[in-house]
């Protein structure tokens, strides 16, 4: 069932970054999806150690409560809320033109760009039904994440694929041309384009959420996060390559002068009635996304709120008797989305600079696990759950670790031209600061770690109690645990 909780998610993120990729084309643009998807990679290897010890509601907060201490849990966990929530926010409002273009494109004009009073409308909506969705409990968003894994696989690899091979209208020299068309400088292509890698490959950690909700979760948890990053990374490549050589117009598309091409690439190559369907089959991949974004913030905060580590934790820490969901929890983690809606609604070109600060804060967040890791291998842990890199661990959670860092620094370069405000290049940056200052300005005023006294920093003792186990099972079986 996990398996296709997430597996929807990098692909919808894609999709969002899918414009910028095509784009940059050259080499540089090329580079960006295989990047991105390798780090990335690496990123779940080291989160699947971790969740296979500690496979619990929460994740990233549990996993780094336990790999270092309850305070430096709580600042990852206020990170990766704000990440999350803006992440339920950019893919609601970036299924908005889709589903314009669903609903109201024509032959003569497939791709439509909603305006700001749709895109309202639309995002809400969109919120609105899949919170009633997660409401009936895990299973049905598992099978909405199932009916959103093939989606993808349909609308993405299948379609791709079929572009591909049948209607290519660019020679694949584009991607390896030396210069780009929106930058004179090759340097700032190449990491432009890395930007997009970055963004394609997010999201996979969310697995972790519901481990408690689960069966065999210390194995399963582990395969459902690689499997995540694999599809998204093949996906993601088909799209990139298949829509990039069968765009009819690649000038208007580089230019800007066609801001939504995906719907005017299908209708030269599938008509009409091809190009709704392939609409409605990324529709539903949205869906997805924005469900299993919802659990996922859901049940951090539960988590979060049962460690009594959250304002209102007694609300909060709550769930359904009848659906074991965290409706308080769920019901809350909407409220912000919702305003940011509106937000956007009155300033329509913040939506990108929203976007960029959620993809920084989210890999800051995964590097705080990674960095935690890092340290309590130094200090001697060896990872005791079903799933385990072995002797290869420390090797890849060093290169998870400097993958990370250089792309953080990479999402918080300023943006913009010379005219642009120095404020503005550097938003990316501030708006993670700032949200970075509130967390700690309440952590160390308010002290919300010393509240709580569930366990923290005892990777090493639960490893040990693990190992001890596996040896007395096997020992009573005869060598046979099974």
């Amino acid at each position: 069932m996990v398996e296709g909780d997430d597996v929807g998610q990098p692909a919808d993120h894609g999709r969002a970054g899918e414009h910028a990729d095509v784009a940059e084309s050259g080499d540089a643009g090329d580079v960006g999806p295989g990047g991105g998807g390798v780090g990335q990679f690496l990123v779940a290897l080291v989160f699947g150690e971790v969740v296979s010890q500690f496979p619990l509601a929460g994740g990233l907060y549990q996993w780094v409560r336990r790999l270092w201490n309850g305070r430096y849990a709580w600042f990852n966990a206020w990170i990766y809320i704000c990440t999350i929530t803006i992440g339920i926010t950019s893919t609601a409002l970036f299924s908005s033109d889709f589903l314009a273009s669903l609903f109201a494109g024509t032959a003569d004009a497939p791709g439509i760009s909603s305006t700001p009073t749709q895109r309202l409308w639309i995002a809400i909506g969109m919120t609105v039904v899949c919170l009633i969705c997660n409401c009936f409990g895990t299973r049905t968003l598992a099978l909405i994440s199932k009916i959103g894994l093939a989606a993808e696989l349909i609308g993405i690899v299948l379609v791709g694929l079929y572009l591909l091979i049948f209607e290519r209208h660019n020679s694949f020299s584009i991607f390896f041309q030396t210069s780009s068309s929106n930058h004179d400088n090759y340097l700032i292509a190449f990491i432009a384009a890395s930007l997009v890698g970055l963004f394609l490959f997010y999201g996979f950690e969310a697995c972790g959420e519901i481990a408690e909700e689960v069966p065999n979760p210390s194995r399963s948890i582990p395969r459902a996060m690689q499997l995540t990053v694999a599809v998204g990374g093949v996906a993601a490549l088909f799209a990139f390559v298949g829509y990039a050589l069968a765009a009819p117009d690649l000038a208007s598309i580089l230019s800007g002068k066609d801001t939504n091409p995906i719907p005017s690439i299908l209708q030269s190559s599938l008509g009409s009635v091809g190009t709704k369907a392939v609409l409605a089959v990324i529709v539903t991949s949205f869906i997805a996304g924005v469900m299993s974004q919802q659990a996922a913030a859901s049940r951090i905060v539960f988590s979060f709120a049962r460690d009594d580590m959250f304002p209102g934790s007694r609300v909060f820490s709550k769930i359904s008797r009848k659906r074991r969901v965290p409706m308080n929890a769920l019901l809350a983690v909407n409220v912000v989305p919702v305003l940011i809606f509106v937000f956007v609604y009155f300033s329509p070109d913040s939506l990108t600079r929203i976007v960029s600060f959620q993809v920084l804060a989210g890999y800051a967040a995964f590097m705080m696990v990674v960095l935690a890791a890092l340290r309590m291998r130094l200090k001697g842990w060896r990872p005791a759950g079903a799933w385990s890199l072995g002797r290869w661990g420390f090797v890849v959670n060093v290169a998870a670790l400097v993958y990370g860092v250089l792309g953080m620094v990479l999402l918080a370069l300023p943006t913009g031209g010379s005219g642009t405000s120095f404020v503005d290049q550097w938003i990316t940056l501030v708006g993670f600061l700032v949200v970075s200052a509130v967390g700690l300005v309440y952590l160390l005023t308010m002290k919300p770690d010393r509240k709580s006294t569930a366990p923290e920093g005892d990777a090493m003792e639960v490893a040990e109690r693990l190992r001890r186990r596996a040896a007395a099972l096997e020992s009573t079986t005869g060598g046979n645990p099974a």
